[in-house]
């Protein structure tokens, strides 16, 4: 029996195409020709028509404007135990997931804290307490006494939309310079790091937007505004100056949404 290709032809579909576009092509010839001073400019019309319907490429400002509701900062205080007296004081950075005011940030921020505090965007301060962790992922949920008027829940993502030097955000307090936002891209995914002998950080996100102490906790968004990870650490410096301190390596990591959602009681993706 002779075999027949199953796929439907594409040949109408490709002269409907060309016929549109002999026509839009026609279109500006003709009113390029006839256009003068008291005619209408048709070409400049249809050239804006087509403008309009391109999507405009996103932009730190709008990532922000859609993020920024849902950021929010997190101080903590702990207490010195060889110095009563002494309090350590530390920052980081979360994101309101759902409607009832529950906070993702990354576990090691809020670790043997004896008070942490939490600002909303709109200065709303609250207590917070630990609901829930998860060690392996270092990632830790938040939930305050009192919330803002209207919690504003951040859009979640999803990492497989993802692609390696796509666009990528962080929202963050680095090095207490609240509400920053840092842009990057991708630099490439299921990263391991190493916290110590024994255990490792999995499944990571590497970007390179950049990351300070202060920006743990917060949001790692794409260039549609949607929460697709919560940033854990930054590489070590990979080299030291003559004075001893690091240089910026410019690596970042995060956990994906979807694992940190699960921490939540949300569902993984």
């Amino acid at each position: 029996m002779e075999e027949r290709d199953a796929t439907p032809s594409r040949l109408p579909l490709l002269i409907a195409m060309l016929a549109a576009g002999a026509l839009v092509t026609s279109l500006f010839a003709l009113a390029r020709a006839n256009r003068g001073d008291s005619a209408p400019d048709l070409a400049a019309e249809l050239e804006a028509a087509l403008a309009a319907a391109t999507p405009a490429p996103a932009t730190s400002a709008t990532v922000f404007a859609q993020v920024a509701p849902s950021f929010v900062i997190v101080e903590v205080e702990r207490s010195d135990g060889a110095n009563d007296d002494r309090v350590d004081r530390g920052l980081g950075s979360g994101v309101i997931i759902d409607t009832q005011g529950r906070i993702l940030t990354a576990r090691h921020v809020v670790t043997n804290a004896d008070e942490i505090r939490v600002t909303y965007a709109d200065g709303t301060q609250s207590r917070a307490q630990v609901s829930t962790t998860d060690p392996a992922r270092d990632i830790a949920v938040l939930q305050t006494d009192r919330g803002p008027d209207v919690a504003v829940p951040a859009v979640m993502g999803s990492v497989a939309t993802l692609n390696t030097g796509d666009p990528v955000f962080v929202l963050g307090n680095p090095l207490g310079f609240t509400a920053s936002i840092s842009a990057g891209i991708v630099s490439g995914f299921n990263r391991t790091l190493p916290l110590d002998d024994e255990t490792s950080l999995e499944g990571l996100i590497q970007f390179d937007a950049a990351v300070n102490p202060g920006s743990s906790g917060g949001p790692l968004v794409n260039e549609r505004g949607q929460v697709v990870g919560i940033v854990t650490a930054l590489a070590n410096p990979v080299a030291t100056t003559d004075d001893g301190s690091g240089r910026f390596g410019g690596i970042g990591f995060a956990v994906p949404i979807g694992v940190a959602a699960g921490a939540a009681g949300g569902p993984s993706q």
